[in-house]
């Protein structure tokens, strides 16, 4: 079952074109990576998903059903949850208050101390620091705290735009290792990332963006076979 359709999507900033019909689609239970240099029009692919820029032309499809020019927060009642680059957290708000404030639609609201519970056990270190000012957590800590937030709000889909940035190998190993478990347990990823090769040994699928563009797809054990994405991007 197909959850996320993006089909023809073009976007501009004012008038300058940043995509240039862009077509992907993520399936039910998978993770998919989109993975590509800086200014390949990552982030602006998934701002548009999320509702925050608008197509000039084409459109989006979330179970079914057009979302192209809703608000974001209607598309994230819709169960699409987006964690944005720089983690956006509140930072003179408590972890427990942030965390509090991903379950602020209708149906979450109604699990909010379940829901609170499994974000606790995925991440640990979030019980443990709890009562603490999120604004003073390492950078690994602010990644988990904004990816616990996002699933307080219980998404059918979960888009992270480079939850890698910034942060130590071995963190990033433990937020790769978080994404891989909340798909086990029934989230679909949809992954931005310029970390391609841990991306895409992570992932099921993946899609190459150049320059607005989708330039290769594919199943991610054959991308990273592929010659051109390991001249371009893995340096072999």
């Amino acid at each position: 079952m197909k959850l996320l359709e993006v089909n023809d999507l073009y976007v501009s900033y004012g008038d300058v074109p940043v995509l240039h019909g862009v077509t992907l689609s993520v399936e039910e239970g998978e993770i998919v990576t989109i993975v590509g240099a800086n200014g390949a029009g990552k982030t602006t692919l998934l701002k548009t998903v999320s509702g925050f820029l608008k197509p000039t032309q084409g459109e989006i499809l979330f179970l079914g059903e057009k979302i192209s020019y809703l608000y974001p927060h209607k598309i994230v009642e819709k169960g699409l949850v987006c964690i944005p680059e720089g983690r956006k957290i509140f930072p003179t708000l408590s972890v427990l208050e942030n965390l509090q404030l991903g379950a602020y639609i209708s149906r979450a609201k109604l699990r909010r101390a379940e829901n609170l519970e499994k974000v606790f056990s995925m991440f640990p270190i979030l019980r443990e620091r709890s009562e603490q000012l999120a604004g003073t957590l390492s950078g690994g800590e602010q990644q988990m705290l904004a990816i616990a937030r996002g699933l307080m709000a219980m998404p059918r889909l979960l888009m992270l735009d480079e939850p890698s940035l910034g942060l130590a190998p071995k963190v990033v190993m433990e937020i790769f290792n978080v994404v891989r478990e909340m798909n086990k347990e029934g989230t679909t990823i949809l992954l931005v990332e310029q970390n391609v090769f841990g991306a895409l040994e992570l992932s099921n699928r993946g899609y190459v963006l150049e320059n607005g563009r989708i330039f290769l797809e594919g199943k991610s054990s054959d991308l990273l076979k592929n010659e051109h994405i390991r001249e371009a991007y893995l340096g072999i």
